[in-house]
């Protein structure tokens, strides 16, 4: 073979090498793309983030603030409050039942409704405010006041919440004032007993509308 043959058979291998290469290359840029725009359309439910878990399990009330996220819908996402009687506005659906609701079924409850208007709404909801659910601490605490109760909180969370004791507090006499079927009970709660691992049992979930008074 002359000089010039093997020459030209070298030229086209090399060219052939690299078609090759820029057909495997733009392959996975394509595949790249095609990732990159699925990950772009959410799927409806509650929004991610800090305490997605609490939150998913978080049943919406009265007076919450909720944010409703309508993808590439602008005229109908919006922050909006949950009336006194359990229900939103939104456009297109009106009165929208949210009492009751996780952020994750209201989500689906907007979206079913919105499948009349909309090609395959994406939505989320997330709670943006608690305010139906709140337990107060009065007394010799730094910080009185109502605090929003979150999923599983404690008495020791809420006294916490609340700044900590006064110089003056009586930690040992502290109790929580529950109406349990329309009658006042009185909890006590040892504030040195339960930091000491003494009386664990104290420390109990507070429930909506507690109040824990420090003495």
């Amino acid at each position: 073979m002359t000089r010039k043959a093997m020459a030209i058979l070298l030229l086209a291998g090399l060219t052939a090498a690299g078609i090759q290469t820029a057909g495997a290359t733009q392959t996975s840029q394509e595949r790249a793309d095609d990732a990159k725009s699925a990950k772009t359309q959410p799927a409806s439910g509650a929004s991610a983030g800090p305490g997605t878990q609490t939150e998913a399990a978080y049943k919406i009330g009265p007076q919450d603030m909720l944010q409703i996220d309508v993808w590439k819908e602008p005229e109908i996402t919006r922050l909006v409050p949950v009336r006194p009687d359990g229900k939103i506005s939104l456009p297109l659906l009106n009165d929208v039942q949210a009492a009751g609701l996780t952020p994750m079924e209201l989500a689906n409850v907007i979206s079913d409704g919105l499948k009349k208007y909309i090609n395959n709404p994406q939505v989320t909801v997330s709670v943006s405010t608690i305010n139906s659910r709140r337990a107060y601490v009065t007394g010799e605490v730094t910080k009185p006041g109502a605090f929003p109760l979150l999923p599983n909180m404690t008495v020791l969370q809420a006294l916490t919440s609340a700044g900590g004791f006064t110089q003056f507090a009586k930690i040992k006499s502290i109790y929580v004032l529950r109406t349990d079927g329309g009658k006042p009970t009185k909890i006590p709660f040892n504030y040195k007993a339960v930091v000491e691992g003494k009386k664990p049992e104290d420390n109990i979930e507070l429930q909506p509308g507690d109040t824990v008074v420090v003495p």
